[in-house]
This record gives structure tokens, sequence and C-alpha cells, in this order.
């Protein structure tokens, strides 16, 4: 569902994802982690059309996501780190703004929406103007929009933040059903316990580099740890990636 092909993307003289190569399969929800910095949020953006790499390709099912981006992103929902609405539009008309976006049947649209409205429990505040909501209300809105057109990927940077803890398990239960479906969810989160829980398969990135590829129980392999958690494994392998590179310089 997702390739990433030898991607690079410099800023000047900094190189802030260097020759990412990645296969990702259709119905995977894929934690990709690494620390502040590393190039989790510029891939996210290359990756949505948001910016052009400076070298390689990204796929996105058959679709080319540099020569075709539109095209990728009718099938894509993207939420991102800090979640952004029309302060003086309501929440209900954000999310009828984003289904005519996608072109989607009035009808359809509708029913999605008071699906995700009972499903987050918007109905008291959802015609209420967005300047209102807290960062957690708009979150709700945001992850609702990203779902309303039933895209076939999911890209989501940080979506637990400002969630409360039965919102945050609501969106969980939301994600590994969508894979169960066959939609493929690319996650990137600093929540290590939610991507032990829920990712069928996890990525680690550092400096630009992917550092580590596989499942949890592959990860522990891969560092001789078998009885460490997914926070002790990433701890140790973004601390010794550190150190090595340290010692080369």
């Amino acid at each position: 569902m997702i390739l990433f092909d030898n991607i690079t993307k410099k800023f000047g003289r900094h190189e802030a994802v260097s020759n990412l190569t990645l296969s990702i399969k259709k119905g995977e929800l894929f934690g990709f982690l690494g620390p502040n910095g590393a190039g989790k949020t510029t891939t996210i953006k290359m990756l949505v059309g948001l910016i052009v790499p400076t070298a390689g390709k990204i796929k996105v099912g058959d679709i080319f996501v540099d020569e075709a981006h539109e095209e990728a992103k009718g099938i894509t929902g993207y939420i991102p780190d800090t979640p952004f609405l029309y302060e003086y539009l309501t929440g209900r008309e954000f999310l009828y703004f984003i289904g005519h976006i996608y072109n989607m049947e009035k009808e359809r649209l509708e029913e999605n929406i008071k699906q995700y409205e009972k499903i987050f429990e918007m109905s008291e505040w959802l015609d209420f103007p967005a300047v209102e909501y807290s960062h957690g209300m708009k979150q709700r809105v945001i992850i609702s929009s990203c779902l309303i057109h039933n895209p076939e990927l999911i890209v989501i940077d940080e979506p637990m933040v400002g969630l409360d803890p039965k919102s945050a398990k609501i969106v969980k239960s939301i994600l590994v059903e969508k894979t169960n479906e066959g939609v493929t969810v690319f996650l990137s989160t600093h929540t290590l316990s939610v991507a032990e829980e829920i990712c069928t398969r996890i990525g680690i990135i550092n400096r630009g580099k992917l550092i580590a590829v596989g499942t949890f129980d592959e990860l522990k392999k891969i560092s001789k740890s078998e009885d460490k958690n997914l926070e002790e494994l990433y701890l140790e392998m973004t601390s010794s990636d550190e150190e090595a590179r340290n010692v080369s310089e």
C-alpha cells in the first residue's frame, strides 16, 4: 500500500530524511517512532504530498505521490500533529466542508457525520464555532474529518494529544477496526504504549535514518532483549545509535 523508495529530503545542507526505503502492506497498522527532529513529520508530509522529496519516489497503492498528488490525496485521510479548524465555522460546518472537498454525496456525508458525532459524543457542542473549542474538542473534529470519506490510507501524526482517556480509547479501537477492514494506517507517536498496544509493525527513525523495523517480537530479537517493553527497546536503540554516531565522528 505504501512504498518509500530511497527517499531523501534536504533543507539546504541539512538532510532531514536520508535514503529511506520502506514498504507497508495493505491493512497494516504501522507505527513510526523516533526522537524529536528525527524526520518523522518530514516523512509524513512527503507521504501526504505537502512537501516533495529531494530524491526518491513515494507510492500509495498504484499512485506515485509526486506525479498524481491529487489522486493520492483522494484516498488518504491525514491527521496533523496540530489540529487546525476555521475558527468561525462550527464543527459540523467544517465536516461538511471536508466532505465536499472529497465530492461526497450529501446523504452519505450526513450519515457519516452523524456516525462520528455519536462515536465522539460531540452533539452538545458540534454546532458551536470552533473558536470556543478546547484542544481535545478540536482533535475529535479533526479525527472525524480524516475518517469522514472512508479513506484507504490513514496517516496520523500524534493522534492522542489533548484527548481524554475515553476518546483516546475510541480512537485506538477505530484504528484497529479500520485495519481489520483492509485500511492501512501510518501512525507517528511519542506515546510508545499506544504503539506497543495496537501497531502490527514498527519502524524507528533517528537522525533521518531508519535504524530498525519489524514487529514488536522481531525488535526484541534484534536487540536481544526478550523481556523489555517497547519503551525500553526504543530508548536502547536510539541511544546506542547516537553513541555509535559519536564514536564514528
